[in-house]
């Protein structure tokens, strides 16, 4: 796991409270001093914004000069609900809706004006991420799935605009085939990054540095213009 000082100098954090239609999200909106881009998280199967991954490489982007938010897709009640029927975490067209929720309002707020936009997805997050972006169109200019399904977000595949990177590790045969199958889909600057030795978590050494690494520098060049 990576391990990161804390706080990261001249980085900007709040925890924030995202209007939803008729619910508020709780997130977490951390800014670097003069960045031009912010990157919102949408987390996996039973994961929330605390999730130890996702806020790992959250850190790696912001040191490298991105904002991030991550928030809970779900709330309390939602949480609940789902561990008892597991059928909400696979709701794509319902977490898709959430994470567009999320984009509008963090597009409204006075200190988001002019920032790129950038989606990062894990597992379930990872469908939810490129159906955001197919609807989202050329307001969303990044997208990055670890360990996702984007096979689950169907005929929104090949509406994708923005640049996408999908990752997957070396030893998660399932869903790297259906990776595969999901990039041919795509009809927009696409790549599919493999991690050597890796499984579904990433919980080879080195392997999430290598995800954080790959994530960082897909960003710094679709929304900083860092080749």
């Amino acid at each position: 796991m990576i391990q990161h000082p804390n706080p990261v100098e001249d980085v900007v954090y709040r925890s924030v409270k995202i209007e939803a239609g008729s619910v508020r999200l709780s997130g977490q909106w951390d800014m670097p001093e003069r960045s031009r881009s912010v990157v919102l998280f949408a987390h996996g199967s039973g994961s929330s914004r605390h999730s130890p991954r996702n806020q790992a490489v959250a850190r790696t982007l912001q040191e490298a000069g991105a904002g991030t938010l991550l928030f809970d897709l779900l709330t309390q009640e939602e949480e609940v609900e789902d561990e008892l029927s597991g059928h909400i975490r696979f709701n794509i067209p319902f977490l898709t809706e959430r994470l567009i929720m999320a984009t509008r309002w963090l597009r409204g707020q006075p200190e988001a004006k002019g920032l790129r936009i950038g989606y990062f997805g894990s597992s379930t997050g990872g469908a939810a991420a490129l159906a955001a972006a197919a609807e989202e169109g050329e307001i969303v200019q990044a997208v990055v799935s670890r360990g996702g399904r984007p096979d689950l977000a169907g005929r929104a595949l090949s509406h994708v605009l923005a640049p996408a990177l999908l990752i997957v590790g070396e030893h998660d045969e399932a869903v790297l085939h259906l990776n595969k199958q999901a990039a041919a889909q795509l009809k927009c600057e696409h790549k599919l990054a493999i991690v050597p030795g890796a499984t579904h978590l990433f919980e080879e050494a080195g392997a999430l540095e290598e995800v954080a690494r790959l994530a960082s520098g897909w960003f710094q060049h679709h929304l900083e213009g860092v080749s």
